[in-house]
């Protein structure tokens, strides 16, 4: 997120978005967020399975349901103003997917979109999995989880997007990131 923003012009702003020109540029902005973080969760089976954790759920902008990472805003809810990356990390993993972490290692940093969007995601692997929980989101979200076997994910994925379905490419980034290809065990 941009802190220094003195140049900028708001043309206009919704409940969540501000839209802004900054020097003939323009791009969006959140307000009250100061992050974004997007876990990179895999779990190991008495078999010696590693499965990833996926969610699913819909995403208006595109409008269909997506596969993505678990990922969530930080500081966007009231009493989460001053969470930090690995709080929110936590947070996000338990609300969508019912697992808690023993750690969480960060992986990197960088913007998403930038050539509209001011954000920065962090990425971080989840560590000492435990199912504590449902998953399935808070307030209102449709979220299915997906625990994909390793081996498999490649064919899943397909088959997701056969259905109708998007996939979103920071999954890839997030098992390279993680040092873990998509056709482990």
């Amino acid at each position: 997120m941009i802190k220094d923003r003195k140049d900028a012009r708001v043309l206009a702003e919704g409940r969540y978005l501000t839209l802004l020109d900054e020097h003939g540029w323009e791009y969006v902005t959140r307000r009250g967020v100061t992050g974004i973080v997007v876990i990179v969760a895999i779990t190991k089976d008495e078999d010696s399975i590693r499965r990833v954790i996926l969610v699913e759920q819909p995403r208006t902008a595109v409008h269909t349901r997506t596969i993505e990472l678990p990922a969530g805003l930080v500081g966007d809810h009231d009493g989460h103003g001053a969470e930090s990356l690995v709080d929110a990390g936590a947070r996000e993993l338990e609300e969508e997917t019912g697992y808690a972490a023993a750690e969480l290692v960060p992986l990197g940093s960088g913007p998403v979109a930038v050539g509209m969007s001011d954000e920065i995601i962090s990425f971080f692997q989840a560590r000492g999995l435990r199912r504590v929980g449902p998953g399935g989101g808070v307030d209102g979200e449709d979220i299915i989880v997906h625990e994909v076997p390793l081996r498999d994910l490649r064919a899943f994925l397909v088959e997701k997007e056969r259905a109708g379905l998007a996939v979103d490419p920071k999954i890839y980034a997030g098992l390279f990131m993680a040092g873990v290809g998509p056709d482990t065990r």
